[in-house]
């Protein structure tokens, strides 16, 4: 069988199994640059993924994850053997990053981009206060809280799944609007929005409960105001093994025990 031309870039988180499994990769197969590649194989965990992600935003090349790390929901198996035909059979998931606007208590304002969530926490041991605006309309006068994140289906898994935020499917066009740990209104346990949506969260008494940002690793401190939507024009591939398709993953989680 002639192997199919795929030129490959590896890239590696810092855990020694993932610096190993790069070289021997790379003996097998060689590398691309990843400036020419048609393939980026990420070696590693899923935050290794979401930075491989991230690093490629300008390029937007392919990723095809092997899980070299602790938790591998975004990463297929590892498997040295037939690299190049698993790629040319992979399946790909399209995914949309949120954008994130925050605002300082000085007036500045930072954008970052999340895979998936932007969410706000409380710095101090006072619980935050804020005001949730959807599309120019207030839906929550004063949510009382640890935090409140939105989260992309891609990541509906993570963080938003911890925080019993639901589950989304990859082609379902919403985003959810999830609380960490809500006093006030004790009950209120979220919302899904349209992926149009555009969330303002507003900080009040933000001189006494500082709270701060995050869109993925990007963090903010004391912000007073932060929007958030998703970038439609952004769009990131990630691949996967053929017949484990990431919305056969989302279905599984949700029957897990």
């Amino acid at each position: 069988m002639t192997r199919p031309d795929i030129r490959i870039a590896f890239a590696a988180s810092d855990r020694p199994e993932a610096l190993a499994a790069r070289d021997r990769l790379i003996d097998l197969y060689g590398s691309a640059d990843p400036a020419s590649a048609d393939v980026i194989v990420a070696l590693g965990g899923d935050g290794f993924m979401l930075e491989t992600l991230h690093a490629n935003l300008q390029r937007r090349t392919p990723v095809f994850g092997m899980n070299r790390g602790s938790v591998g929901f975004l990463m297929n198996d590892y498997n040295e053997d037939d690299l190049p035909e698993r790629l040319a059979t992979a399946g790909r998931a399209v995914i949309h990053p949120l954008q994130m606007d925050a605002w300082t208590g000085e007036g500045a304002v930072r954008t970052g981009l999340a895979i998936n969530e932007v969410s706000l926490l409380r710095q101090t041991r006072q619980s935050a206060k804020l005001r949730i605006t959807v599309d120019d309309r207030v839906r929550l006068e004063e949510l009382s809280c640890d935090g409140c994140l939105v989260a992309t289906a891609a990541g509906s898994t993570a963080y938003n799944l911890s925080a019993h935020g639901p589950i989304i499917p990859l082609d379902a066009r919403v985003l959810a609007l999830t609380p960490i740990s809500a006093f006030r209104p004790r009950r209120w346990r979220g919302a899904l929005l349209p992926h149009t949506a555009r969330v303002c969260f507003e900080v009040l008494e933000s001189d006494k409960r500082p709270v701060s940002a995050t869109a993925d690793s990007f963090e903010v401190r004391e912000v007073t105001r932060v929007e958030v939507r998703e970038r439609r024009d952004i769009a990131l591939t990630m691949l996967f093994d053929a017949g484990r398709s990431f919305e056969e993953r989302v279905l599984a989680e949700q029957f897990a025990s």
